[in-house]
């Protein structure tokens, strides 16, 4: 009786045991929710902190720094390597020079070393950095699975590969499904646009064109565009959202509905067949939260480092 007991409790822990490793597995590649909640208890609490006290001095800041976890996870994965340092590196080129918060990555990084000293990744304070961005933004949070381990290589050629503001919805597709993202992921992701803003030169020519205005823009919206976009200064800055660029809501689907979208990437996601089911699907502001959410997990595990894969970098701009 007793060893059958005994049997009996050993099938139990084993279960739990299998369990427990399907959770800690569940998201692929080793990260899983609460991972350094023994290594390191306070390590979300930290970043949460420290991002919020950036952004509340700068809320422009919120927008740099869900566009840098994007930037980030697109090249390489999502392992860090946009922060690396250096004349020849992701974060010295082109498509990442306007990059913004990086001080706050940083920071939260000092923070952390001083309580749990070479135990959180700086790909993982960047994916906390962006939900509570969002969050400090007025979107909802989520749960962010952690472990990634920082990349070790950082190639700045390797940013052109970057989906551009003047894609169609087929170059944007292709860039997405090479990374396990489908159309829908697209669209939600895009919807990440409600914060932040643009440089002019990235879309002058829907204005200046010799061949006349971009079509696809509304015709009233013009002249507001051309006001803050002179002709010649294409380093001054737009609302990506209209009127909602520090708020997270769904206007910026509602505004390329308007045929009000700033960036030409943007305004096709109306115009294309393929994608507009998905911007009329997520002027519901509840759904939009809830699926960008799971978009953003499932991108903040593109090309995830774990274990001897990568490195717990000491500084986040320069590798050990």
């Amino acid at each position: 009786m007793e060893g059958g007991l005994w049997n009996k409790e050993l099938l139990i822990l084993k279960f739990v045991l299998l369990a427990v490793a399907v959770v800690k597995t569940v998201h692929g590649k080793g990260t899983y929710v609460g991972f350094y909640s023994g290594t390191c208890p306070r390590a979300e609490s930290i970043v949460r902190s420290t991002v919020e006290s950036y952004v509340r001095s700068d809320p422009t800041l919120a927008a740099g720094i869900l566009r840098m976890h994007f930037h980030d996870c697109f090249v390489r994965g999502c392992d860090g390597s946009v922060l690396i340092a250096g004349s020849d590196t992701e974060r010295s080129a082109g498509p990442n020079r306007n990059l913004r918060g990086y001080e706050v990555i940083d920071a939260a990084k000092a923070k952390l070393e001083a309580v749990c000293p070479g135990v959180v990744s700086c790909a993982d304070i960047l994916a906390l950095a962006a939900r509570d961005s969002v969050v400090l933004s007025g979107g909802l949070s989520w749960q962010v699975p952690t472990g990634r381990r920082d990349g070790r290589v950082s190639i700045g050629t390797e940013a052109f590969t970057l989906p551009g503001p003047n894609d169609t919805v087929a170059v944007q597709n292709k860039k997405f499904s090479d990374k396990g993202l489908n159309t829908q992921d697209l669209v939600i992701l895009a919807g990440g646009h409600t914060i932040g803003t643009a440089a002019c030169q990235s879309f002058s020519d829907r204005l200046y064109s010799p061949n006349g205005t971009d079509p696809s823009i509304d015709p009233s919206f013009v002249p507001f565009l051309r006001q803050i976009c002179p002709q010649n200064q294409p380093t001054k800055r737009v609302a990506l959202d209209t009127g909602s660029q520090f708020r997270f809501d769904t206007s910026y689907f509602a505004n390329l509905k308007r045929r009000h979208g700033i960036l030409r990437s943007d305004q096709v996601l109306w115009t294309d067949a393929s994608t507009r089911p998905f911007v009329i699907k997520y002027l519901a502001t509840g759904l939009f939260n809830q699926e960008f959410a799971k978009s953003m997990i499932k991108m903040g595990n593109i090309g995830v480092k774990t274990d001897a894969d990568g490195e717990i970098r000491t500084k986040c701009s320069a590798v050990n």
